[in-house]
């Protein structure tokens, strides 16, 4: 079943005219026709069971049928910091990161990225906040994730988390392998965690030094090296596994 974000307060019993582009999806792409049902989210994410009235290319009216009991949100709130690389990377950082639940992922450039942005980052975030929309609604998703960008590292410190976590690839290679697993299983229902990653090169020390003064923990990823792409996923399906799968 289709699955699209409205932004917009939902009533059960509301007739509703849908955007054009989600119109043109249904009556284009999916050739949807009166009775066909759907799931809309309203703005204050509750899903709801719609039915589609009238078709027409550039507007369907649907009708919305009752609330749905889904909720799929992680219980905590995760925000995923990547320094920017090269290629579409980042494209698939959005994407996957947002399947596995992420509540925000913020871009910026780091000692050892290779590319550059800079008068880029508006058009670079704009394209990447439609991935996250698409992906929000082929895993739906009860909200979309929210993505930005940051000119410095040191920009973070505005940002109050409850737990704040480097991923360092230097730990990985002492083995350490325990850190992770603690802060995780620390963690409570509506609390706020951040996790670090490096570009390509990784992080440098400096980078390392500064985000420690902040209370920021490095932790290793296990004990395999991984890219920089791989890395936020593993770390939010550790993520799941102990705050959804384990503790559940």
């Amino acid at each position: 079943m289709q699955h699209y974000f409205l932004n917009e307060p939902l009533t059960s019993g509301q007739e509703i005219r849908l955007p054009k582009s989600i119109s043109r999806h249904l009556s284009r792409v999916l050739r949807a026709k009166p009775g066909d049902r759907f799931q809309a989210v309203s703005s204050s994410q509750q899903v709801y069971l719609a039915q589609i009235k009238a078709v027409d290319d550039r507007q369907v009216t649907a009708v919305l049928q009752r609330p749905l009991d889904i909720d799929v949100e992680l219980p905590v709130k995760v925000t995923i910091v990547s320094g920017l690389s090269k290629q579409n990377k980042p494209e698939l950082i959005v994407q996957k990161a947002t399947e596995l639940g992420v509540d925000q992922v913020i871009f910026l450039p780091m000692a050892r990225s290779i590319v550059k942005w800079d008068q880029k980052s508006v058009k670079k975030i704009s394209r990447l906040n439609e991935v996250a929309l698409s992906a929000a609604e082929q895993s739906h998703r009860n909200r979309v994730p929210n993505v930005q960008y940051m000119n410095r590292l040191s920009e973070l410190t505005k940002q109050s988390f409850d737990v704040k976590l480097v991923a360092y690839e230097e730990s990985a290679k002492e083995g350490e392998a325990t850190e992770l697993v603690k802060s995780l299983a620390k963690l409570t229902t509506g609390e706020s965690i951040v996790a670090v990653f490096g570009p390509e090169g990784g992080i440098s020390p400096e980078e390392i030094a500064m985000l420690t003064t902040q209370d920021y923990l490095p932790v290793g990823l296990g004990p395999r090296i991984l890219r920089t792409e791989t890395a936020p996923m593993y770390f939010l399906t550790a993520v799941s596994v102990m705050t959804e799968l384990f503790k559940g």
